[in-house]
């Protein structure tokens, strides 16, 4: 893949900060037996935005591309041919009103057709990834006078072979409309498959919503999501999964935002909407970005449910993107906006009594979705944001006071945009204030001490999105590589450290597709058939599924473990399993010795080590290598109240042994 090669050489990095002292033990002590802090169980959790084809292309396993023909170019993605050419073969019509959401559909008239003379055929989203032996379930909606035609559908290959194929014979409709669906198998493999749809016969035949589905989705579910994506999440067991984004939420401008409203009921009735990443990068055009929502808000609440993840929504706040329109709805025009908020707690947790509870329980899912956690606004700021978020917090806390409220600290952990924020928040004495940092490595090596003096009261800190961004010459890549995951490693011990101030954290963004991609780095790569957790993801992983349920004090001389000799270091209790958790990065390019002394408690004679190690700061995992750094188990033994541990250059490594 494109992403070794860019950064092989360009990270022979020695760091600056690896004045490593002398050599000689480590004496990390730990006060077993001193809880400082509880740990939240959303401490660590996932961030999902729809950009890089996250959702379509992506996580939603539709392979059709504009399957409703709603896209600016009503054709974009389907190529027709047609042999002789006969004008008028294929018409694109709107039904001018009588279907807002879904206007456009296909008519297709044939004469004596056969094979070779009248053909549509999809490409899907940088193609179909094609499995042999797998199942494949075609669907679509049609309008037909009279019988008179057949509808051959055929998986292709690169070679322009077909790898499956099915025939439909669809029945006289008059003027209603049917859904057809027929499965068939594949042949074959292909990364870069397409389906052709063939026609034979004579009539004419409208077309909508041509859909095509493999078998294999999440737990199996019909029109669901690809499994290998949202395996890797269940693979975390985070703690809460953040919907819908990102700027995804704020819109290029108002009339661009999501809207959580027209994302559920039946798919055929969501509305198609441009991507706002479509228009955002000149270095990489995404012309075909649409959002089908088929992946909307009824989807999000039951995929955070089937991981385990508290559900986190983030709702338009009334402002668009502040770096493009910068457009707010005035004060006195606000409500809609706010009821929205309202109605989604309903749709989320009322009974199937009331309006929006009744929604939810008519799309398959009686019981309420338990929301506790809501964000209003994304990445705003100034006096803008503070006085229209005072509208939402005073209307949802009166009607659903145990709702906890997510606020915007804007798009920088520091300066006057944040400062502003920080303190009008605190003063509104909010639930939450999401900070964001995308920064260099060097900047979360040397910022792992950011919460130790902040207040331990009063408003909490979630960490919505995080990134080390290895910048190389301007280079619009950067790669996901150890030395970011180090770098972020370091920092999550401060985080982790500081529990009782920081409740939440997620690495953002999530998914990226290698034909795809907009943004770097990312969390996890895809592409139309594999999917793999990069460096950092093995990160956030082993922090996720090592947290503990208490922190507990780790010190060297008698300080915290952040940077001294390029340590960092966490250490937490899990009251349920009764074991230590010590987490302890090394940053330097030198193995330490670690001499840990557990007072307080007895540990076991015998522990397990848990180790993410290289010498190559540039490694990266990628499709050929997938686990390439991953997580290596050892024993680590104890001697009374001594662990040797030998911190191996550039590693981070958890230590789980049991106390008494």
């Amino acid at each position: 893949m494109h992403l070794k090669k860019l950064f092989a050489t360009a990270v022979a990095v020695s760091i600056v900060l690896l004045n490593v002292a002398a050599q000689g033990s480590k004496k990390l002590v730990i006060k077993a037996a001193s809880p400082i802090a509880n740990i939240q169980p959303t401490m660590w959790g996932v961030f999902f935005e729809d950009i890089n084809l996250g959702a379509d292309g992506g996580i939603y396993a539709e392979l059709v591309k504009n399957r409703s023909f709603e896209f600016f170019k009503p054709l974009m993605g389907w190529k027709l041919e047609q042999q002789p050419f006969n004008e008028g073969a294929v018409m694109v019509l709107n039904r001018q009103g009588t279907s807002l959401s879904n206007p456009r559909f296909l008519r297709v008239a044939a004469n004596n057709a056969v094979k070779g003379s009248l053909s549509l055929t999809n490409e899907g989203f940088r193609g179909m990834g094609i499995k042999n032996g797998l199942r494949y379930d075609l669907s679509f909606m049609y309008r037909q006078p009279a019988a008179g035609l057949r509808v051959h559908a055929e998986l292709l290959n690169s070679k322009n072979e077909v790898i499956g194929n099915t025939v439909v014979t669809p029945a006289a409709t008059g003027e209603a409309w049917e859904k057809v669906s027929v499965s068939f198998k594949a042949i074959a493999t292909e990364m870069k498959g397409r389906l052709r749809l063939w026609f034979e016969g004579t009539g004419a035949i409208d077309l909508d919503m041509v859909s095509l589905f493999p078998e294999d989705t999440w737990r199996k579910r019909p029109g669901g999501l690809r499994a290998d994506m949202v395996q890797l999440l269940a693979d975390m067991k985070p703690g809460f999964l953040r919907f819908p984004g990102g700027c995804i939420v704020e819109g290029f401008d108002l009339g661009n935002r999501y809207q959580w409203k027209k994302t559920i009921g039946p798919v055929e009735d969501r509305q198609v909407m441009i991507n706002r990443w479509n228009i955002e990068f000149a270095h990489r055009p995404a012309p075909d970005y649409f959002q089908t929502f088929g992946l909307g808000f009824f989807e999000y609440f039951q995929l955070a449910e089937d991981i385990g993840a508290e559900p986190l929504p983030i709702l338009n706040c009334g402002m668009a993107c502040q770096f493009n329109s910068a457009e707010f709805v005035p004060l006195d025009q606000l409500d809609p906006y706010v009821q929205d908020a309202l109605d989604l707690i309903e749709f989320a947790n009322g009974s199937v009594q009331t309006k929006w509870g009744r929604i939810r329980a008519d799309m398959g899912h009686p019981a309420p979705f338990n929301l506790k956690l809501l964000g209003v606004g994304n990445e705003n700021w100034g006096p803008q944001y503070i006085e229209r978020l005072k509208i939402f917090q005073k209307a949802i806390k009166a009607q659903y006071p145990g709702i906890k409220l997510i606020t915007s600290a804007g798009t920088d952990p520091d300066g006057e945009r944040f400062d502003l924020l920080n303190t009008e928040l605190r003063k509104m004495n909010v639930d939450f204030i999401d900070e964001h940092y995308y920064r260099r490595p060097e900047w979360f090596l040397s910022n792992a001490r950011r919460y130790d003096n902040y207040p331990r009261n009063g408003s909490k800190v979630f960490a919505g999105e995080y990134a080390a961004h290895y910048e190389t010459n301007g280079v619009v890549y950067k790669p996901n590589n150890w030395f970011t995951a180090l770098s972020e490693a370091a920092f999550l011990t401060g985080l982790e450290r500081n529990a009782d101030v920081v409740h939440m954290a997620s690495y953002a963004p999530l998914f990226a597709h290698e034909d795809g991609w907009q943004w770097t780095p990312d969390l996890i790569w895809v592409n139309n058939l594999q999917a793999y957790g990069t460096t950092d993801y093995q990160v956030q992983k082993l922090f996720s599924l090592n947290k503990g349920s208490k922190v507990v004090p780790i010190n060297l001389n008698k300080d915290v473990v952040a940077g001294q000799d390029s340590l960092y270091a966490s250490a937490t209790v899990d009251e349920t399993t009764k074991e230590l958790l010590v987490k302890i990065v090394n940053a330097s390019a030198i193995s330490q010795s670690c001499n840990i002394v557990i007072e307080g408690k007895k540990p076991a004679t015998s522990g397990k080590l848990l180790l993410l190690q290289t010498n190559n700061l540039a490694e990266m995992n990628s499709f050929t290598q997938p686990n390439l750094v991953a997580p290596n188990e050892s024993l680590i033994e104890a001697k009374g109240k001594n662990m040797a541990y030998e911190a191996l250059p550039y590693s981070v490594g958890v230590i789980r042994i049991k106390i008494l």
